[in-house]
């Protein structure tokens, strides 16, 4: 037997489909993910395994399972660790500002300052550091 559609009352219940009264299955935003799937993605996007992840922040492979899978809130205590081991900020890993994709890990800190002080060397000096760069790499 089937069930008829609701009258037509002029307004619409968010997610009840209008014709047929059903509710409509939902659909997750970006900001609908979940912690967990947040962290598998960094997690590949760094191209680690989650027993390389946890052997990075220093817990068990089953840990860094439950994170991905079953606990809806991130573990505060490993939060740093986390955001180290997988080269993305806190706010990242939080899901409070976007996950970029990348081709590979980030450079580290020291790396950073490097390139900081070189950008903050005159033209000419810039200009020499680079041609060795370029010398080196190709």
């Amino acid at each position: 037997m089937h069930s008829q559609a609701p009258p037509q009352t002029g307004y619409t219940i968010p997610g009840v489909h209008r014709s047929t009264g059903r509710p409509m299955p939902k659909q997750k935003t970006p900001e609908a993910i979940t912690f967990g799937e947040r962290l598998v993605a960094l997690r590949k996007a760094a191209a680690l395994t989650q027993q390389q992840l946890a052997d990075e922040v220093g817990v068990s492979r089953r840990m860094i399972a439950y994170y991905e899978g079953q606990s809806e809130h991130p573990p505060t205590t490993l939060l740093p660790a986390l955001a180290r081991a997988l080269n993305v900020s806190a706010d990242e890993l939080l899901g409070l500002e976007p996950v970029a994709k990348r081709n590979g890990r980030m450079p580290d800190n020291r790396m950073q300052r490097r390139l900081q002080q070189i950008a903050n060397l005159p033209p000419e000096e810039r200009r020499q550091i680079l041609q060795l760069v370029d010398a080196f790499i190709e």
